[in-house]
């Protein structure tokens, strides 16, 4: 699982990175056109546009893939429970005793509490 979630976030990554790169109406970060940038006389504007758009297009199916995937892992990982499971635990009762000024004296309750440690979980400094 731990894998296909890195596979992932790559692919996300290099959505981000391919959709910035392209070039839209607005110019943005394209590599691609008329000015003195882009890939000079390696490609055309047009190629190098079809590339980012098929590479891109590529990725996207990929990390929908893993998405599913993902999905997928993640439900086979937890226990369905339905609204009437919980109904079947016991409920612990809690009757509190007040003195007679009216303050709280003691709870007792029908479960034991867990047993406490004979030592500190926490070092005490001397």
């Amino acid at each position: 699982m731990e894998v296909v979630l890195v596979i992932h976030l790559i692919l996300a990554l290099g959505i981000i990175c391919l959709v910035l790169v392209q070039r839209s109406e607005g110019g943005g970060l394209g590599i691609g056109g008329s000015g003195g940038g882009g890939l000079g006389n390696l490609a055309s504007a047009h190629s190098t546009a079809n590339a980012l758009t098929r590479t891109t297009a590529i990725f996207a199916a990929c990390f929908f893939a893993t998405s599913l995937i993902l999905a997928i892992l993640a439900g086979t990982h937890s226990k369905p429970q339905g609204l009437l499971a919980d109904l079947d635990a016991p409920v612990a009762s809690i009757t509190v005793s007040s003195d007679e000024e009216g303050g709280e004296v003691a709870a007792d309750t029908t479960e034991e509490a867990p047993a406490a440690e004979s030592r500190p979980s926490v070092p005490v400094s001397e």
